[in-house]
């Protein structure tokens, strides 16, 4: 009966599960997911999952086409059910349950949804970090892992088939054969770090709703890379006509009215990587979000600066113009020509309202760098 239970349960989270990823779409535009703190898992909103039951049936109710009724009276309208009539009613509607889903299965979930590809770090592959993990349950093991709700529950069922087990008086006593132990494997992983370089322009024409799409989009890509390495560093940086590191806070609520200046935020994060993040031990990836209105003259130095001293030395660098009407600034036709068939380090993407977070995230994450 308790394997049964056991196998009921499992089957209604993989069904749970398959409605979240169904959805997933509509789920990476809703802010509200990014309100989880630490490790802590998310809560999503899982709408129409009933528990099959039977339902018995009225009597002499007829059906459709029987019985008497009034003129323009909808088919199978009822005043008794929820969410009908004219007047307020005491009965309950329908519910949305919201289940618990940890950032590694939500990872998970996204790199199956959207067909993303393991990333291969790169580092220190030769230096392995032993890693164990608890996987199950076994009868031989030392007293500190013993399974006391195992061991206890072995016991109770030991006694109940030998008809010891007094109801009246109960007391369930293990003997060795019921003694159950916790079980680990040992596995050894690449030691490999990941640093996140965010930029983003907070000149007067970045409004409140295109910060929102980055701040959904670098959610995102964070739960992705989280689950590809042991260690992962972000920095932020803000620019308008001049660039600046700050905290995470600063970097989405942060807004000027100067012009701007991409290559001040190029010229920081070339900074960064030579003083603080070696290529031979760290796997680097800026992310530039802007609405693509650069000052014209400076276009011709950011496309140097990103040829000769990032994209040599970066996993991958990619740029989502955000929230533009046009079809293509004059920014992202640079770096377009800058891109070519046999290098992936470069991508780009543009990223209009929520609905197209998805796609930038295929478009980012899809090359598996």
């Amino acid at each position: 009966m308790i394997a049964k239970i056991e196998q009921d349960q499992k089957r209604f989270r993989e069904i749970v599960r398959g409605k979240v990823r169904e959805n997933l779409r509509k789920h990476m535009s809703n802010g509200d997911l990014i309100g989880r703190k630490g490790n802590k898992p998310v809560s999503i909103p899982v709408p129409h999952i009933e528990i099959p039951r039977f339902r018995f049936g009225r009597r002499k109710t007829g059906g459709v086409g029987q019985g008497d009724g009034d003129k323009g009276t909808p088919i199978g309208f009822d005043p008794n059910q929820p969410g009908q009539g004219d007047e307020a009613g005491n009965l309950p509607g329908e519910h949305i349950m919201e289940v618990e889903v940890s950032l590694e299965e939500l990872a998970q979930m996204l790199g199956e949804e959207l067909e993303l590809p393991n990333i291969e770090p790169k580092g220190k592959e030769n230096i392995e970090s032993r890693v164990d993990r608890y996987t199950g349950i076994r009868r031989v093991g030392p007293e500190s892992l013993r399974h006391f709700k195992r061991t206890y529950r072995e016991a109770l069922k030991r006694q109940i088939a030998l008809g010891t087990y007094c109801v009246d008086a109960p007391c369930v006593v293990p003997v060795r054969e019921d003694k159950r132990y916790r079980s680990w494997k040992s596995r050894y992983e690449p030691d490999s770090n990941a640093v996140i370089i965010y930029m983003m322009d907070v000149s007067g024409s970045m409004h409140s709703e295109k910060k929102e799409l980055v701040r959904l989009t670098a959610f995102w890509i964070d739960t992705w890379l989280r689950s590809q390495y042991q260690k992962v560093e972000v920095r932020y940086i803000i620019h308008d006509a001049q660039a600046r590191e700050v905290d995470q806070h600063a970097f989405y609520h942060t807004r000027e009215s100067g012009g701007t200046s991409i290559s001040s935020a190029y010229q920081l994060c070339a900074e960064m990587m030579r003083e603080s993040y070696s290529p031979a031990d760290w796997n680097i990836y800026p992310f530039q979000f802007s609405d693509g209105d650069n000052w014209e003259d400076d276009n011709a130095e950011c496309a140097q600066l990103l040829a000769d001293e990032i994209l040599p030395f970066v996993n991958l660098f990619s740029y989502g113009e955000v929230g533009s009407p046009r079809s293509y600034s004059r920014f992202l036709k640079v770096l377009t020509r800058l891109k070519t068939e046999d290098d992936e380090r470069l991508v780009t993407t543009r990223i209009r309202t929520k609905d197209g977070i998805y796609d930038a995230i295929k478009a980012f994450l899809g090359k598996g760098r």
